[in-house]
């Protein structure tokens, strides 16, 4: 076969009598023409298709136009690794494709916030039954997008711990097939490790730093010294503050506030808010005799759920309705929150300065998460930052929620430390529970710091 200047093509297919067949070894071989290359992306997009259960014939315009998205320049050649990283751990379907240098070169979501909303919450067959309908497409549009086929990865990364079970096997599914398929190694990802090191794609952040992990489903604080090497020194007792905002949005109707129908929970708390006045009611932080650096708000929620129903009763209205008092609540509760987080984390930065464990100086605090791209939570926590000397950093508010990049670049992240590589996916299994590093918090709650305290002018 006569060899032109073209994109190496690692271990995909050999033509023998005009038929393509996959080569098992790490033998390399080049595009001779856009006919071939059109013979490697038809059967890339065959197996994409026939992983997710769907065979499709695309036209002759169709395949024309996606090989010219593709660009495949004679001379073209990647240098760096390449990672795809799948995330189906709650309700979004996300991929994206990543090089070592941190480069997004594609990314693909579908949120199922809008059918969630309706119902009044995830419903997990629901989500599961979304995720396959949808993992295919966006799998296959990160690709697109990143102008990469699948033979040309250096690993498929994914989210299989912690999350939502149904969720979690639609992705660790789809992903075992790929990888069998395509000869790939496989790199296992933690959701909570991923959203504690998407800040090192968008910033220059060292190890060691101090990370708070605020979400719809999850709450903690963890010390950060390695890409695997974490210290748990306080999480979430009961529910997450993200689930809490959308209960509370949810029990003042704001799904029927003109101005809210739309939003998630979190967000029509956050948007309300602004028009109340937070003075109105006055909820007590949770656990404010419990030197720690655990959270709780259930408690919370309880007091505020009666607090409603009282307002209801003065009003004469009926629960469903929208109470007139609904910005004042929406802006206590959001304050409250704020404060009680806030405090947590002043505790453990002084936990973690006292022991040595971060920088005098120079410490980073790290915010992550869904309920990270809270504007008023940010504020709160930039209080506690300037008081302690320490550096507040967010990834932007697109890479706070659920997304492909944060996966494929915590799946960079291992793939330069040779952390977590499986050559052999036998027995991989998904963990709806997982805790996140060695937990210390028995150690944080002994040493009883006591935080001074700060007015919270915001």
């Amino acid at each position: 076969m006569t060899s032109l200047p073209g994109r190496p093509v690692q271990g995909l297919l050999s033509l023998r009598k005009g038929r393509p067949r996959f080569l098992q070894g790490r033998r390399r071989v080049l595009a001779t023409s856009v006919h071939e290359a059109g013979i490697i992306y038809r059967v890339s997009m065959l197996i994409l298709n026939k992983t997710a259960g769907v065979f499709f014939k695309p036209s002759k315009r169709k395949l024309y136009d996606f090989l010219r998205s593709f660009n495949f320049h004679p001379g073209k050649v990647f240098l760096h690794k390449l990672v795809l990283g799948i995330e189906t751990s709650c309700d979004d379907t996300a991929a994206a494709v990543v090089d070592e240098t941190g480069n997004v070169l594609g990314e693909a979501i579908h949120s199922q916030t809008e059918v969630h909303l309706k119902t009044g919450g995830i419903i997990p067959p629901v989500a599961q039954q979304l995720h396959r309908e949808n993992i295919q497409r966006i799998v296959q549009e990160a690709l697109s997008l990143s102008k990469v086929s699948p033979s040309e990865l250096s690993a498929i990364a994914t989210t299989i711990k912690p999350g939502l079970a149904l969720s979690l096997g639609v992705g660790l599914s789809f992903s075992l097939q790929l990888v069998d398929q395509f000869k790939k190694p496989f790199i296992p990802i933690h959701h909570m490790e991923a959203h504690a090191l998407t800040i090192r794609l968008t910033n220059k952040v060292e190890f060691p730093f101090l990370v708070l992990l605020i979400s719809g489903g999850h709450c903690l604080l963890a010390l950060v010294r390695g890409v695997s090497d974490f210290l748990l020194l306080g999480k979430s007792l009961d529910i997450a503050p993200g689930d809490m905002l959308d209960k509370v949005a949810r029990r003042l109707s704001l799904i029927k506030h003109p101005e809210c129908s739309t939003m998630s929970g979190g967000k029509a708390i956050e948007h309300l808010a602004k028009q109340g006045n937070k003075l109105h009611f006055d909820f007590k932080p949770p656990m404010q005799r419990a030197k720690n650096c655990d959270f709780s708000f259930s408690g919370l929620q309880h007091v505020i759920d009666k607090t409603i129903m009282q307002k209801e009763i003065e009003e004469g209205i009926e629960k469903g309705q929208i109470l007139s008092s609904a910005a004042d609540i929406a802006a206590a509760v959001q304050h409250t929150i704020a404060c009680h987080i806030a405090k947590r984390t002043h505790r453990a930065i002084l936990f973690c300065k006292q022991r040595n464990l971060l920088s005098q100086s120079n410490a980073v605090l790290v915010v992550s998460g869904g309920v990270a791209s809270n504007l008023y939570i940010r504020k709160a926590l930039e209080i506690i930052t300037d008081a302690t000397q320490c550096t507040l950093l967010c990834p932007p508010p697109r890479l706070c929620t659920d997304n492909g990049v944060m996966i494929a670049w915590n799946g960079v992240e291992r793939l330069r430390a040779g952390l977590g590589i499986l050559y052999d996916t036998e027995g991989i299994r998904y963990e709806p529970k997982c805790p996140l590093g060695v937990d210390i918090s028995k150690e944080v709650g002994d040493a009883a710091i006591k935080v001074p305290r700060l007015k919270m002018k915001i």
